[in-house]
């Protein structure tokens, strides 16, 4: 029997005063006339504890809020996105200028059963967390096993930026390579500039350190002052960003028609880069997407160089020794020297920096910095830059 019951059978059945039910049970006279006057309107059941609940919540949300959530749930998740309650109130928040907080929207999803209990999971307070304080301060790069509709293997290279976690390019590939990775990463230089490091495993597509020696892109990276970071054996954590990104992938391929061919793999995987880095907001850049992230701040270059415009070109040295760049609107010849004349060349410019490199064999063979008073930069100028065999 509850308390209440018994101080209402203390009055009414015992005959005892409002006054000393109240002291000997420690409530106050007024609630033992409540309970008493609940008895004989409604019986014993109205004298039982009443639930607090308000009867009205103003700042509920609205069944057709409430509806619209449980339908972007199913649709993302439908299409392998994230359908997080962050992810869905970014949504709802570029549809409407407004959202309702991750937490309120969390409650609608395990109210509607369409939460999942992880009981196991480690808690994202557990994670030590590093990010790039700029975009191209690290570039990460992995890649991934994949089946076509066939059962062939094929993989999937990754290369993304640190801070923003853009997604710079995504390729499909046979087999992946020394010269694949090679191949990408100067594709990624030309469009966004070289990064001032690298992050990767110790696969030896990435470095041939255990080998005693280098392999192409470790030369490359030396030869453009790009630090080359790699990570512990067996401990993928230090790449988390670019592995985790191939979960998020992964988990979007599953969810679409299994591709017949590389390149039908290849259309799939530029859909996703376009989603992925220009429409799905992310959690850890505060809802705003990786292209957001990336352009929000100035970027970093080799050598701890900031801003100003960086490009990267091929070009031939011609039958002088010589080589053309135009700076600030004006072309300067540079000597290189008759010796390389016909040599296919790389030239990686920044504002009025010039490295040239032998595009066959990567050597390093002239930097300088432009004499913007002259149009041909001769050979040994006073302002030109030692290499690297000098240093």
């Amino acid at each position: 029997m509850s308390k209440n019951r018994v101080i209402v059978s203390s009055v009414v059945l015992e005959g005892r005063s409002p006054s000393a039910v109240a002291a000997d049970y420690g409530v106050k006279r007024r609630w033992v006339h409540t309970l008493v006057k609940r008895y004989r309107e409604g019986g014993w059941d109205a004298v039982e504890p009443r639930s607090r609940r308000p009867h009205t919540s103003p700042n509920r949300i609205s069944q057709a809020v409430e509806e619209e959530i449980v339908a972007l749930r199913t649709e993302l998740a439908s299409q392998g996105h994230d359908a997080g309650a962050e992810t869905i109130a970014a949504h709802l928040h570029h549809r409407h200028g407004a959202a309702p907080s991750a937490s309120a929207i969390w409650r609608v999803l395990r109210h509607h059963q369409l939460v999942t209990p992880q009981p196991k999971k480690r808690p994202r307070s557990s994670y030590t967390r590093f990010e790039a304080d700029l975009p191209n301060e690290t570039w990460q790069s992995d890649f991934t096993h994949w089946r076509l509709a066939s059962g062939a293997g094929v993989e999937i290279l990754t290369f993304l930026d640190d801070h923003s976690r853009l997604a710079l390019s995504i390729t499909a590939q046979t087999v992946v390579t020394g010269l694949t990775v090679l191949h990408d990463f100067r594709k990624n230089v030309e469009e966004y500039g070289p990064p001032a490091s690298t992050l990767t495993d110790n696969g030896l597509v990435f470095t041939t350190r255990s080998r005693k020696g280098r392999n192409k892109f470790e030369n490359e990276l030396r030869l453009l002052n790009i630090t080359q970071k790699n990570g512990r054996p067996n401990h993928p954590q230090t790449q988390g960003k670019v592995e985790r990104f191939q979960q998020t992938l992964k988990r979007w391929l599953a969810a679409q028609a299994p591709a017949d061919t590389v390149e039908e793999l290849q259309a799939q995987l530029d859909r996703f880069r376009d989603y992925y880095n220009q429409i799905r907001p992310h959690r850890s850049l505060s809802r705003r997407t990786p292209a957001q992230a990336y352009t929000a701040r100035t970027k970093v270059g080799p050598a701890g160089t900031v801003g100003g415009h960086w490009r990267m070109r091929e070009d031939r040295i011609d039958d002088s020794g010589a080589v053309t760049v135009r700076y600030n609107s004006r072309l300067h010849h540079i000597g290189v020297g008759r010796a390389h004349k016909g040599t296919r060349v790389r030239l990686l410019i920044h504002n009025d920096h010039v490295r040239i490199i032998n595009a066959n064999t990567g050597q390093l063979l002239r930097q300088l910095i432009i004499d913007p008073t002259r149009d041909y930069q001769p050979q040994k100028p006073q302002n030109a830059l030692p290499k690297e065999s000098e240093m």
